[in-house]
């Protein structure tokens, strides 16, 4: 051929084609190879091959021995040639025979040299699939940069589904909760899609709740999913279970929303509700990992639409018994929270403030413990306690606050700062109701419950009220409930749980339910043995509804208890006074679920539809379970506040009849015997005529002899007492111990109990809670200290004047100590 002509060795036939094994894609040698030129002889060309040494990738695997072991010269040789020859290369699609193509590119011509031409060709080709090999490198990276900024955009679509939290969207402002597989845009601009909250976890406690409508709402708190997590517990998920519907506590009808990319992750905070809208106050970030607090902001969740709004560096406003105005309202945890949406406010009483919930707090301060009372008035609502809506004006979009320092008490060593306790509200009493503390503490002491802090809405002062009967142990975050009888003349509040934090580090979770029925302010145990009792817990939720009381979550101690993962939903009915494995609604109730006698009164506490007075109730305040309470008014009478002034609100019911029965201040006696239509018959009102005058003849006649028993002995006191009287002028006597109990309170009952409490380490007395004029706590069980005495029935253990109350109580022992004398 002349020398501008390129040869080509024929190609193999079909046959030699298909009998050649080229290498894979996967393991193709990779060949050195040398320039030649026209002069050289082949024979000094073929020896430079033969001595050429091959250079693989596959080196270790030793690829090229396999393949010159399997493989002709002729075979290589007819490769060499099918790839030499010049092909068209398109810049999206490589050449068809790259697969078979040899790294060697110098062809052979026939009588073994390389043509200068050849050569030549082959170098532009190697040219050419460097300059593609560069050009292929620089598309790649161009659409990895065109992916890596498409990715977040695709986050929210089919083809991607959920992967997790989206690197874009607005950290404050309306956030709107998008629908399952779409993309949303407000005002033109895209809104990220945030993750679904998973309802399936191991545990979860110190949420917030609310309930609106027959929906309760759960936001944040802790959550792990598995039993012996201990730390990144803290979430911002959030919830709703839905109390309208038949469920059991294993398989509650609860839904995941999307995880809101604005409120934080908070624990131990509250979530206020009005008709119509959550609001997020306060709660501590996490400390395992640490997580420093943002500055606090206000977060309103609009129900209807399902959008978060924010509203940034809220200031208090001046009011009564207030901070002077104009203040920045901190974010705080572990307080009372309580909502009153008849009222348009919500309020947050004490709790603590610490680096996880206080921007700009060293690690190295320590806690402060508040006593302040935070009130938010929910926008377009009025309030007479604050200056600026004086006049009936109303707040704005972001309401308004006030914080309530200096209400009566509140200002005085005897109100105690605590946190995690509870706080109630009990309409009727006063002009807007009053609220009811219970429960918290310090690291250090505990808030005594035989004495109970009383607000008065309308007026901003605290007062203090005394209960009687055995009341609980001391404790901290337990929850509690309020519920109305059908006519008003009692509000029964149900706490449960809590823990003890002494010592410390053996920390003691309870499951005992106590009933402070109002206004007899009498604490009463229920009785739940043989029952599912739910361990004991502390940091749960509870909200009412349908006359049932639904319990959420609890820290039930740490993993080496052997609890493992708790469902976290329990189910007690407050009527009946049973744990109970399902929740049952029921039928008709308003929006708000008020008693039936009750739903044309705002002031009505919701959640109590369906609730009648539980017998043990009605043993120690008389009536029956529509109401009728007889005891109106606490053991030791109020002297001065709305208990003392003020009455609860009460109700006529109607009956199934239609006929209207009104049952409030003392028990009824309804109803009257029939005409039985003119027959003859028993005449019912004359027989129980004769048994109740019958019953008041026995009961004269126990009286009486009761009367004649306490002269006797009072005459047999008196006595005794001359005796010691001079027997002590003498020098002491035996009986001399026999005296009463002096004035300084330095009786040997009283030190009994202060001794039991140093044994306990309650930190009762005058520590630094300041209650210097509580009186002790005795053990649960125990009936508290002071009131009335009976009197002690045998000259051994005479040390009172005896009572005829005493003698009613006892007339047998009474007589065996005149007897006796």
């Amino acid at each position: 051929m002349d020398s501008d002509t390129t040869s080509y060795r024929p190609l193999p036939s079909e046959a030699e084609y298909l009998g050649l094994k080229a290498p894979s894609v996967r393991a193709r040698p990779i060949h050195t190879y040398t320039r030649s030129f026209p002069n050289e002889q082949s024979s000094e060309h073929a020896a430079s091959r033969r001595r050429r040494a091959k250079v693989s990738a596959f080196k270790e695997l030793d690829v090229d021995t396999m393949l010159d072991a399997q493989t002709s010269h002729a075979h290589r040789t007819a490769i060499d040639s099918l790839t030499s020859r010049p092909t068209q290369r398109l810049r999206n699609q490589p050449d068809s025979f790259d697969s078979l193509q040899s790294d060697d590119a110098s062809p052979i011509s026939p009588n073994g040299s390389e043509s200068s031409d050849q050569f030549e060709f082959a170098t532009s080709e190697n040219e050419w699939t460097t300059s593609w090999r560069a050009f292929s490198s620089s598309r790649l990276m161009m659409l990895a940069l065109v992916l890596l900024v498409a990715m977040p955009l695709l986050y929210d679509t089919p083809l991607l589904g959920i992967a997790g939290p989206s690197i874009i969207g607005a950290n404050a402002g309306a956030i709107r909760r998008s629908g399952p597989q779409k993309k949303e845009f407000v005002d033109g601009k895209l809104v990220t899609r945030q993750a679904i909250t998973d309802t399936n976890v191991c545990n979860r406690w110190s949420q917030q709740s609310a309930l609106v409508n027959g929906t309760i709402y759960l936001y944040g708190g802790h959550t792990t999913t598995t039993a012996d997590q201990m730390s990144d517990t803290w979430n911002n998920d959030f919830l709703t279970i839905d109390v309208t519907k038949s469920w059991d506590i294993a398989l509650p009808v609860i839904a995941g929303l999307p995880q809101p990319s604005g409120p934080p992750p908070v624990s131990n905070g509250y979530l206020w509700n009005s008709y119509d809208s959550l609001y997020l106050y306060g709660g501590e970030y996490s400390s395992d990992p640490i997580t420093n607090p943002s500055p606090y902001s206000l977060w309103q969740y609009d129900i209807a639409s399902s959008t978060w709004t924010e509203t940034q560096n809220p200031q208090t406003s001046a009011g009564n018994n207030s901070d002077g105005g104009d203040q920045p309202v901190l974010g705080s945890a572990e307080g009372a929270g309580v909502s009153v949406p008849e009222l348009g406010r919500g309020f947050y009483f004490a709790g603590h403030q610490d680096p996880y919930t206080t921007p700009g707090w060293s690690q190295q301060i320590y806690r402060i413990y508040l006593k302040s009372l935070l009130e938010f008035t929910f926008p377009g609502h009025s309030n007479d306690g604050v200056q600026s809506l004086s006049g009936g004006s109303t707040a704005g979009s972001g309401g308004v606050w006030r914080n309530v320092t200096q209400g009566g008490i509140q200002d005085t060593a005897v109100f105690p700062n605590r946190a995690d306790g509870v706080i109630l509200y009990v309409p009727g009493y006063g002009v807007d109701g009053i609220l009811v503390s219970m429960a918290g503490g310090t690291n250090e002491s505990f808030t005594q419950m035989n004495v109970i802090d009383v607000y008065d809405v309308g007026s901003s002062t605290w007062y203090r009220q005394s209960t009687s009967g055995a009341y609980p142990i001391l404790r901290v975050n337990p929850c509690a409930v309020a519920f109305s009888a059908p006519d008003g003349s009692s509000t029964n509040i149900y706490m449960f749980g809590g823990q003890n934090l002494i010592p410390y580090g053996n920390q003691t979770q309870y499951s005992d339910m106590w009933i402070l029925t109002i206004p007899s302010f009498t604490w009463i145990q229920v009785d739940t043995k043989g029952q599912s009792v739910p361990p004991g817990r502390t940091g749960h939720t509870c909200n009412i509804w349908n006359g049932q009381i639904i319990v959420v979550g609890g820290y039930t101690g740490p993993p080496s208890n052997g609890l493992g993962c708790d469902s976290g939903f329990y189910v007690f009915n407050a009527t009946s006074l049973q744990w109970q494995n399902n929740y049952n609604p029921l039928t008709g109730g308003d929006t708000q679920n008020q008693q039936v006698s009750q739903q044309k009164d705002i002031s009505g506490l919701s959640g109590s539809y369906g609730y009648q007075v539980p017998v043990p109730v009605q043993s120690v305040i008389g009536g029956k379970g529509s109401g009728g309470a007889t005891v109106t008014a606490p053991a030791e009478s109020a002297t001065a506040g709305p208990l003392a002034t003020g009455k609860p609100i009460t109700y006529t019911i109607t009956g199934s009849n239609g006929a209207e029965v009104t049952e409030t201040g003392t028990a009824s006696t309804t109803g009257s015997s029939a005409s039985n239509n003119g027959k003859g018959g028993p005449n019912i009102g004359a027989i129980v005529a004769g048994i109740v005058a019958g019953c008041f003849a026995v009961l004269a006649g126990y009286l009486g002899f009761c009367a004649w028993v306490y002269r006797r002995q009072l005459t047999l006191y008196k006595n005794h007492v001359a005796m010691s009287q001079r027997a002590t002028a003498a020098g002491g006597g035996e009986k001399s111990s026999f005296l009463a109990p002096t004035p300084s309170g330095g009786s040997s009952a009283r030190n009994k109990y202060s001794t039991d409490q140093s044994s306990r380490k309650m930190g009762s007395g005058a520590g630094s809670s300041g209650y210097t004029a509580v009186p002790p706590l005795p053990m649960a069980g125990e009936a508290p200290i002071g009131g009335n005495s009976t009197a002690n029935s045998s000259v051994e253990e005479l040390s009172g004047e005896p009572s005829f109350f005493g003698v009613l109580l006892n007339p047998r022992r009474s007589l065996r100590v005149i007897n006796r004398d």
